[in-house]
């Protein structure tokens, strides 16, 4: 049983690194569109329909991929005042309990409420009314689903390391991947 959680959890890690990986480059056109656009505007005197929505778009789908690459190298925003001076026991209890009683629960819900949103704008057509190029805007959130389901499995997977810890199965408590 220890290799096989050993197994998903390096398995899910990998599916966050990867799509960390794959997402850290939607950066690149969005620094294109932006480029062009402010040349269109300023220096043509023309303006573009898209790249204020496209931007967005991409700068949400950016963050809301990349949060299980960040969750999985620990690099979300963690308040330690008291939480970096507890032993590594203490701190795999706490987050065991922050993981069981907070995240996945809230993540589980938002996750389920995103995938409804998206199903909705999908049947609906909805286009985003931002602006006049008004792109359909289901793709975007489906992203917003994949996000957030990204971010619920990479939980497990920490949630996973925690027990492991905890009931003596590995060693190390891990401050990074892995």
């Amino acid at each position: 049983m220890g290799n096989l959680m050993t197994f998903v959890v390096r398995l899910i890690e990998r599916l966050s690194g990867l799509t960390g990986l794959i997402i850290a480059w939607l950066v690149f056109p969005l620094i294109i569109a932006s480029c062009y656009e402010v040349f269109s505007r300023y220096i043509l005197n023309a303006p573009t329909i898209w790249a204020f929505e496209l931007g967005y778009m991409a700068m949400g789908t950016h963050a809301l991929i990349g949060a299980a690459y960040t969750l999985r190298d620990r690099g979300h925003i963690r308040i330690d005042i008291l939480y970096a001076h507890f032993s590594d026991r203490s701190k795999a209890l706490i987050d065991t309990v922050g993981y069981v009683v907070l995240f996945l629960p809230v993540v589980s819900w938002v996750t389920l409420g995103l995938w409804e949103y998206w199903v909705e704008a999908f049947i609906a057509g909805d286009r985003s009314g931002q602006s006049a190029w008004n792109p359909i805007i289901w793709p975007f959130r489906l992203a917003f689903f994949i996000g957030f389901a990204l971010l619920w499995i990479q939980g497990i997977a920490e949630l996973i390391k925690c027990i492991r810890f905890l009931t003596g199965r590995t060693k190390e408590w891990n401050s990074g991947n892995g």
